[in-house]
């Protein structure tokens, strides 16, 4: 789950991170008004959207007077913003953040994530941070993993900050800033958190000055306070819908809808789509107890996307069971407009695919998984018929 940089910089003071002051606006007015109480000649004012590269694309603007500051956000409150990182499509600006704009002579970029292969906390830093950040090569990063037993220590933090060609009062608010970082980062149950720029200002001081963070929706059930930072208008419809009935659901640019029980069966046959020629059109794992209802919920999400040409249903049963699996396709597959793959293996799959034989509607039966994803291309294009 991701949270707004706002958000974000919340959470962050309070683990002792300096920010600069700021308020959320949802109108032209209320950004006038947090511009006169937070006071100074100098403001910035951002997007808040659930994306990187911000800057590039216009979402963060900064502005000397009041009339600027009005200009700004009636301009993006409402907007689409298209930055690299949102496709074509762009993200809804439904609410900017206006922040007094601290001059700085020094952009760092420093970074956490959870390193899935090491099953470490992998600490990135670099002395070159800001807007051209992709651009840094690799070598020019810092990493530094951190040891789950002991966590991350005040001499690691302070091998980044001398790394960084930080001077003494600055290395002293570096680790600081680093050290409640991490503790947010592990406190928090987060996968991701990025400041990119933490700045060093002309009085010295070091300070984030953006921030994002990302959360393991695993653990959200246990984080009520990142719970309710949620924003479901930055989200996939899809997605926020399948969240809603326990369903994992990702929307993609191809046109083969799948339904699949299991996620490493989900991408091995998305892997066997493409393999065969074709694009699928989204990942989603129905899980374990996939009832009739829950698979009826299934097929409502994939054909929510209009540019489905062709569904696969790929069910191997263990805790579940063929015969419910096919229940729940019938009752679905009635009056669709698309071609219907089948493919069932496991518990009950004899009764399961009498099931499906027998209900008189034009669904196609696979045996295996690669004949289910050459029926799928096929099917999609219009080269095979039930």
């Amino acid at each position: 789950m991701d949270i707004h940089e706002y958000q974000a910089k919340e959470l962050l003071a309070g683990f002792g991170v300096p920010v600069p002051r700021g308020s959320v606006a949802y109108s032209a007015d209320q950004a006038v008004y947090a511009a006169t109480e937070l006071g100074g000649w100098h403001w910035a004012v951002k997007a808040q959207i659930h994306s990187g590269g911000r800057g590039k694309a216009g979402g963060v603007k900064l502005c000397r007077t009041y009339h600027e500051v009005a200009d700004v956000a009636r301009t993006l409150l409402g907007s689409r913003l298209v930055t690299n990182q949102t496709g074509p499509e762009g993200k809804l600006c439904t609410r900017v953040y206006i922040e007094a704009a601290e001059p700085f002579e020094r952009e760092i970029y420093l970074g956490f994530v959870l390193d899935r292969k090491t099953e470490r906390i992998l600490v990135i830093a670099s002395g070159q941070g800001g807007m051209e950040v992709e651009e840094i090569a690799h070598d020019d990063m810092m990493q530094i993993e951190v040891e789950p037993a002991v966590g991350m220590q005040p001499f690691q933090a302070r091998e980044i900050a001398f790394g960084l060609g930080l001077n003494i009062k600055q290395v002293s608010q570096a680790v600081s800033t680093i050290m409640g970082c991490y503790r947010a980062f592990r406190d928090l149950d987060a996968t991701m958190l990025e400041i990119n720029p933490l700045v060093v200002t002309k009085d010295g001081k070091v300070m984030a000055l953006d921030a994002k963070m990302s959360f393991d929706d695993n653990a959200i059930f246990r984080r009520r306070q990142i719970a309710e930072m949620r924003d479901v208008s930055q989200e996939d419809p899809r997605e926020a819908q399948a969240a809603q009935h326990g369903l994992n659901y990702v929307g993609l640019a191809g046109d083969i809808g799948c339904i699949i029980n299991g996620a490493g069966l989900a991408m091995a046959t998305m892997d066997m789509i493409k393999y065969a020629g074709g694009e699928p059109a989204n990942f989603l794992d129905v899980g374990g107890g996939a009832s009739p209802e829950r698979v009826g919920q299934a097929f409502n999400l994939v054909l929510s996307d209009p540019g489905v040409k062709a569904i696969l249903v790929n069910i191997f049963a263990g805790i579940n069971r063929c015969d419910w699996v096919a229940e729940g396709v019938v009752q679905a597959a009635k009056g669709l407009r698309v071609p219907l793959i089948v493919r069932l293996a496991g518990t009950n799959v004899d009764e399961g695919m009498k099931i499906v034989r027998e209900c008189g509607l034009p669904i196609i039966l696979a045996d295996s998984l690669a004949d289910a994803a050459n029926k799928a291309v096929a099917a999609a294009r219009g080269d095979l018929k039930a």
